[in-house]
């Protein structure tokens, strides 16, 4: 056999020397026209980037920490806990009861949970280690794909490694610039990030107002390639529940795509906990596209869209964030798989949770609370109104012993402040009794003295405003 070194001839040397040659020849006229180009246009005047102190992002917290400081509200954010967090918790060494867990079904110390969550750490590690396109691909994605198919009835579903990421790139994937979304005015923010991704148009309706969605399919509906419409299945901060059945009325005449984000509604509404279709006695098919977390009533981390097969070949061909991100933990598959085995064969958990929910809506609008449009299942909010009085509330439960969150502008409009109840099917009926009665107590006394926004110095915090924002201060 005959053999040549690269100078005399060898072929796969010779092309990879061609290629190489090509290449630079391409790097070498890229460089040719960008010095062309830089040298016909006049020189950018030297800039200096901002400080990010003077950005108006940074203005705001700053503002909002001296508004707390003036009136001795300690932050009431990034309370660090001892221990597993459910029905109650335990911070700084002390016990709570605890109304601020997503863990509606106490699965989440569950041994069964526990269990499959320590075999898939003993085989498959902790990382899926690569995207699951190439090499993260593990049994447990499949399996709680399937299961959670099986859940909503429909053919296929695919899981992302958050529940913010899910309808980010869902949403970035399925809709494009020739496209319209329309979005019930309270909609989850991911799914703001995922429409501003999608470059498509957007319009919001009414909350949970279909007229107000009609109006808008009347005069727009015929000048989009594609129209979505996004609601929530129960929404995260009022805990009402969409009007699915007339959305689905709407949806077969004005033929659009609905998403239902049932974050908050998995394990809660239904007989047994599969959700809004399941509370209106429908057909699951019937929703394009039906969205979740893992973080709620499977106590894991992570997201997910159930529909047809199609829909999910898609999304784990084109969607970014399934390609390009690495595959969801195994251990946390395999937690919200044995979450879903709770879901399906404990309904009674469910049954306990809608009895604390309704007891809590019917105890705090007996004590004069405002709960606004809660129907009383996994989250009751108590409307406060001025977002320092809801921080202090929530300072001032947690010197009797409970444990519950403010939810303060810009989450909410300034005005709208409150503390949002996460109820779960743990909690005891004298745990919300009482949670009820001190609320009502420490709200009166904070509008008794004029505790709020209302009563700081103005004068005095805009003089401080500037030394808050000093380089070094604190």
């Amino acid at each position: 056999m005959t053999t040549f070194d690269a100078e005399d001839g060898n072929p796969a040397e010779q092309k990879k020397s061609k290629l190489l040659e090509q290449m630079r020849r391409v790097g070498e006229s890229s460089g040719r026209n960008r010095t062309e180009r830089l040298n016909r246009q006049p020189q950018a005047q030297s800039r200096q980037a901002p400080r990010f102190e003077d950005l108006p992002e940074y203005k705001r917290v700053a503002t909002q920490r001296m508004a707390g400081e003036l009136l001795g509200v300690a932050n009431p954010f990034y309370r660090s806990h001892d221990a597993a967090a459910g029905a109650t918790t335990r911070i700084g060494g002390r016990e709570f009861v605890n109304f601020a867990s997503y863990d509606y079904l106490a699965t989440n110390t569950d041994p069964h949970v526990a269990t499959r969550a320590k075999e898939a750490i003993d085989r498959f590690g902790i990382s899926a280690s690569a995207s699951r396109l190439v090499a993260g691909e593990r049994p447990d994605h499949v399996e709680l794909e399937r299961g959670l198919a099986a859940v909503y009835g429909v053919d296929a579903a695919v899981c992302f490694v958050s529940g913010y990421l899910t309808n980010v790139t869902a949403i970035g994937c399925l809709m494009g610039p020739q496209d319209l979304v329309i979005h019930d005015e309270f909609i989850h923010n991911s799914a703001l990030a995922g429409i501003k991704l999608s470059g498509a148009a957007r319009r919001l309706f009414q909350h949970n107002d279909v007229d107000s969605l009609e109006n808008i399919l009347k005069t727009l509906s015929s000048d989009f390639r594609r129209i979505l419409v996004i609601v929530e299945g129960i929404y995260s901060m009022d805990g009402d529940i969409a009007d699915l059945p007339a959305l689905l009325e709407l949806k077969a005449r004005y033929g659009f795509w609905l998403m239902v984000d049932e974050a908050h509604a998995l394990g809660i509404l239904g007989k047994t906990g599969r959700g809004t279709f399941e509370h209106f006695d429908l057909d699951p098919r019937d929703v394009d596209i039906w969205m979740g977390t893992l973080s709620k009533t499977t106590s894991s981390c992570g997201g997910y869209i159930a529909g047809s097969s199609a829909l999910a070949d898609i999304l784990k061909a084109e969607a970014g964030g399934f390609v390009y991100s690495v595959g969801l933990s195994p251990v946390l598959a395999a937690a919200a798989i044995a979450g879903l085995d709770i879901l399906k064969s404990e309904p009674k958990r469910t049954e306990r949770l809608r009895r604390n929910g309704h007891l809590f809506l019917k105890e705090a609008k007996a004590a004069g609370l405002d709960t606004g449009l809660s129907m009383g299942h996994s989250v009751v909010p108590v409307i406060v109104g001025d977002s320092l009085r809801a921080a202090q509330l929530s300072n001032d439960l947690l010197a009797e012993g409970i444990n519950v969150l403010p939810i303060i502008h810009p989450a909410v409009p300034e005005g709208m402040a409150r503390l949002r109840f996460f109820i779960t099917c743990n909690h005891t009926e004298e745990q919300i009794r009482r949670a009820v009665a001190l609320t009502a107590e420490k709200l009166k006394s904070l509008k008794d003295r004029n505790f709020g926004l209302a009563s700081l110095d103005m004068d005095k915090m805009m003089q401080l405003l500037p030394l808050a924002q000093a380089p070094g201060s604190s």
